[in-house]
C-alpha cells in the first residue's frame, strides 16, 4: 500500500462554541491508502482537548510509514489490530487509517460498507443539527435559518434555561442538550427538571468525564436519558457506563475508527444501552463512515458537513435530517479536487 495525507483547515459557517471554548475552523487530516490502483480515504479531525494535535498524527505517520505501508492487507479488522499496536496512544491516526482501509476494502470487493455488514440502508435515525453556544439572539437566528426536525443545543453557560426557553418559543422540534461536561452535580440536578418541562429528549455528558460517583447519583435521579460522550472513549469504557448512563455516544476518532466502533455498538446493545454515533465536525469523508452505521443506531449526530463552509467530498446527501447512505463501493464518496 501507499500512504498519502493532506491537511485542511475547514471554516465553520458560524464560530463553533461549546462549554470548552470557541473555534472558527476545523483542522482535519485526510489520509489515503492506495493498493492495486484503488484508493481508500479516511479522516481524523484535530480536537484540542484530546491532546492529539494534527502535527502528532503526521509525525507518527512518517515515523511508522514503512510499517503502515508494508502490511499485507487482507481485511480491515486485521489491519486495525496491527495499527492499534503500532500506534499506541494515537487513536486519531488509527481512526483515519481504519476508515481508509474500510473504504479501500469496499472498493476491492465492489460493495458499499453497509452491504458488506448486512445492514438495511433504508433504516436509521434522522441526524440532528447543532446549535453552538452564542448570544440568545444569535442562537434563535440559527434556528430560524435552519428549520430542522432535531436540534442539539450546546449548553454549559449561566443562561442555560433562558437559552432553552427562547429556542423552544421558536420551534416544536425535538431538542437534545449537550453540556460537554459543563455542569456540577448540583447544577444538573437543578436544571434537568426544567429541561424536562421544555421537552428535551436526552442530555449528553452533563458532568465531568471522571465524575463516576456523581453520575451514578444523577443517573438515578434524572428524568431525562443521559448519554456518555467524554466518559466513553474506548471499548473498555462501555461497561463502565452501563450503571451511570442510559446510552453512549461513540465518536470514531476517539475510539480508533469503524472497527472498534462496531464492537462498541454490539457491546452496548448487550448491556441495554442506547447507541448514538456523534460528529467531531468531520467533512463528508468522515461523515460517510458514520452514515454506513446508521441502521445500527438509535440516534445520530452527523451534521459536520452542514456546519462547514467547505466540504472535501461529495456523496453524502442530508435533507431535513434524513441521510441518504451512499450506494457506491466503500464509503461511497468522491473526493473533490484538492490543491
Amino acid at each position: 500500500m501507499k500512504l498519502s495525507y493532506q491537511t485542511f483547515d475547514l471554516p465553520f459557517t458560524y464560530p463553533f462554541t461549546i462549554s470548552r471554548g470557541t473555534k472558527t475552523h476545523q483542522p482535519t487530516l485526510i489520509v489515503s491508502l492506495e493498493l492495486a490502483g484503488l484508493v481508500g480515504y479516511g479522516e481524523a479531525p484535530e480536537i484540542s482537548y484530546y491532546h492529539i494535535p494534527r502535527a502528532k498524527m503526521i509525525q507518527d505517520a512518517e515515523i511508522k510509514r514503512t510499517l503502515i505501508e508494508k502490511f499485507a492487507f487482507t481485511s480491515p479488522e486485521r489491519y486495525w489490530h496491527y495499527l492499534h499496536h503500532l500506534l499506541p496512544g494515537n487513536s486519531f491516526l488509527v481512526c483515519a487509517l481504519d476508515i481508509a482501509a474500510w473504504d479501500l476494502y469496499g472498493k476491492i470487493k465492489g460493495k458499499p460498507l453497509f452491504e458488506m455488514w448486512g445492514l438495511d440502508p433504508s433504516k436509521g435515525p434522522l441526524t440532528d443539527y447543532t446549535i453552538g453556544i452564542d448570544s440568545i439572539g444569535k442562537m434563535v437566528a440559527k434556528i430560524r435559518e435552519k428549520p430542522w426536525p432535531i436540534y442539539k443545543i450546546k449548553l454549559g453557560t449561566l443562561q442555560d434555561i433562558e437559552i432553552m426557553r427562547a429556542l423552544r418559543s421558536e420551534t416544536d422540534a425535538v431538542f437534545r442538550v449537550d453540556a460537554n461536561a459543563g455542569w456540577t452535580l448540583e447544577e444538573a440536578l437543578a436544571i434537568i427538571p426544567q429541561l424536562k418541562e421544555l421537552g428535551v429528549e436526552l442530555i449528553e455528558q452533563p458532568l465531568a468525564r471522571d465524575a463516576w460517583d456523581d453520575m451514578k447519583l444523577l443517573f438515578r435521579e434524572s428524568s431525562i436519558p443521559l448519554f456518555a460522550d467524554e466518559s466513553c472513549v474506548r471499548e473498555e469504557d462501555v461497561k463502565k457506563c452501563s450503571d451511570c448512563f442510559h446510552g453512549i455516544n461513540i465518536k470514531l476518532t476517539k475510539c480508533g475508527g469503524l472497527t472498534p466502533a462496531k464492537r462498541m455498538i454490539s457491546q452496548a446493545k448487550t448491556l441495554n444501552l442506547q447507541v448514538m454515533v456523534g460528529s467531531m465536525n468531520e467533512s463528508s469523508i468522515g461523515s460517510a463512515a458514520i452514515a454506513h452505521l446508521l441502521p445500527e443506531l438509535d440516534h445520530v449526530d452527523m451534521d459536520g458537513p452542514l456546519l462547514l463552509q467547505e466540504d472535501l467530498a461529495t456523496g453524502i446527501e442530508i435533507s431535513h435530517g434524513k441521510v441518504q447512505i451512499p450506494r457506491a463501493p466503500g464509503l461511497g464518496i468522491q473526493p473533490k479536487e484538492w490543491k
